[in-house]
């Protein structure tokens, strides 16, 4: 069957200038289509050929390939989908009630997931994520997620690669969080929220 590199809902500088147009075009033109087409020729004639990303990554996971890939694959959509050029700000409604019950105040989960995204040595992600039923922040290596381990499903993530952020803000990892903030999509993150509760 096989996956298609999925479209963004903005231009490539349409995040700038907190996200620069060419790492975006760089990250999604060639990282992200890399991940694609390396998927795609790993499940070919395969049984997992025809299944949605959330299984292949599920059923795949002791093939490297696959696990590498599939979430390559998956991480950056998720990525790409909670980013907007309208962002930035703090959550309402529900997700904003859970994040003040777990984590005490936005300050206070944004301090935690930055912490997170800044620990995780070398490269990978840190994730906002429903886990049991109430709100969870953990980090993973490489390509890696919580979805994939069976520890929680993902509603945000940050990627960081060198490769998100290294053309704009060098080896300034904290500086890319700081700014990644600005263009957060908490419409899109509350949607996931819902769906994941």
């Amino acid at each position: 069957m096989g996956l298609e590199l999925p479209q963004l809902n903005y231009d490539y500088d349409a995040l700038e200038p907190y996200i620069d147009a060419e790492t975006m075009e760089l990250h999604h033109s060639k990282h992200h289509a890399a991940y694609t087409a390396k998927l795609n020729a790993a499940i070919d004639g395969t049984e997992l050929d025809n299944l949605t990303i959330e299984e292949i990554m599920v059923n795949g996971f002791e093939n490297a390939a696959v696990r590498n890939n599939g979430g390559g694959y998956w991480n950056h959509s998720l990525f790409w989908n909670t980013m907007s050029p309208n962002g930035g700000g703090e959550p309402s409604g529900t997700l904003a009630n859970a994040i003040m019950d777990k984590f005490g105040s936005f300050e206070g989960m944004k301090e935690e997931f930055s912490n997170a995204a800044m620990t995780r040595f070398g490269s990978g992600w840190a994730w906002l994520c429903v886990c049991a039923g109430e709100l969870c922040i953990c980090s993973t290596p490489n390509q890696d997620n919580p979805l994939m381990l069976g520890e929680g499903v993902p509603i945000l993530g940050l990627d960081v690669w060198e490769h998100a952020y290294y053309k704009k803000f060098g080896p300034a990892r904290s500086d890319y969080i700081e700014s990644w903030w600005n263009v957060v999509d908490w419409v899109r993150v509350s949607e996931n929220f819902e769906n994941a509760i």
